[in-house]
């Protein structure tokens, strides 16, 4: 699949809120990741391999999992990963068990956490104290086909282009000033598979290309708007596959 950056970038979203949050001034050497998973890791597993590239600009601290059986944390695994299990059974509260998540995160000195098919909502004291350095990658252009389902209800709607979304995270679910986007077209023969998989293969560059961004101190977060360096940068995170005439 041949990804190219789009000639029209992502407007700004913008969210209501009043903190000013830079995410680095300057460049820094590694940018240490969390990664929260829930399945199979196929996000973080494009994450390692960034991690693990000549010119890398990240390293990953630890990866978290609510499932104990979740086939990514044979991915951190391979990687000589610190990774752990943290099941909400046994919390007395959705808060009790946020604030054990984010000491182990703190335990491990990141920077930036990475929902990467995270399946729980996280409280709002949470993702108020991690606002600015907590991102999500979410199946659709949001601010569209919000919350779960989404190929099946994309392709229910009838809308001809679907994709993927980076973004900050606000208490509010599928929420958060837009970083990046990744669009694809929906076919008349697509299947919630076939629509998936187009969309999983964005998801695996622009979400790797978003978090370097942010270690090269190319994106800040200014007023709940998302602010790129150059214009260059804004148009590498907005990509196309597969697009054409036609299709749009």
């Amino acid at each position: 699949m041949n990804l190219n950056g789009s000639i029209t970038l992502v407007p700004p979203h913008k969210h209501n809120r009043s903190a000013t949050i830079s995410i680095q001034d300057e460049p820094k050497t590694m940018l240490r990741l969390g990664v929260l998973i829930s399945g199979r890791g196929s996000n973080l597993q494009s994450l390692i391999a960034d991690s693990q590239t000549p010119d890398a600009v990240t390293e990953i601290g630890c990866v978290i999992s609510n499932v104990a059986e979740a086939p990514g944390l044979a991915h951190a695994e391979d990687a000589q990963i610190p990774s752990t299990t943290l099941s909400h059974k046994g919390f007395a509260s959705r808060q009790d068990y946020d604030a054990r998540l984010a000491r182990i995160l703190h335990e491990h000195n990141v920077d930036l956490v990475c929902l990467a098919g995270f399946m729980r909502i996280l409280d709002q004291a949470f993702v108020t104290d991690w606002y600015g350095k907590l991102i999500n990658i979410h199946p659709s252009l949001l601010p569209a086909f919000k919350g779960l389902n989404v190929h099946q209800r994309v392709i229910e709607s009838g809308v001809r282009l679907s994709g993927c979304t980076v973004h900050f995270v606000s208490p509010e679910m599928d929420e958060g000033p837009t970083i990046g986007q990744a669009a694809v077209p929906v076919l008349p023969e697509d299947t919630e598979e076939t629509l998936g998989a187009r969309v999983l293969a964005c998801e695996h560059v622009l979400y790797p290309r978003v978090v370097r961004a942010i270690a090269n101190g190319h994106i800040s977060l200014k007023d709940n708007v998302v602010r790129y360096n150059t214009s260059e940068i804004a148009s590498t995170l907005t990509l196309h596959a597969g697009l054409s005439a036609a299709t749009v």
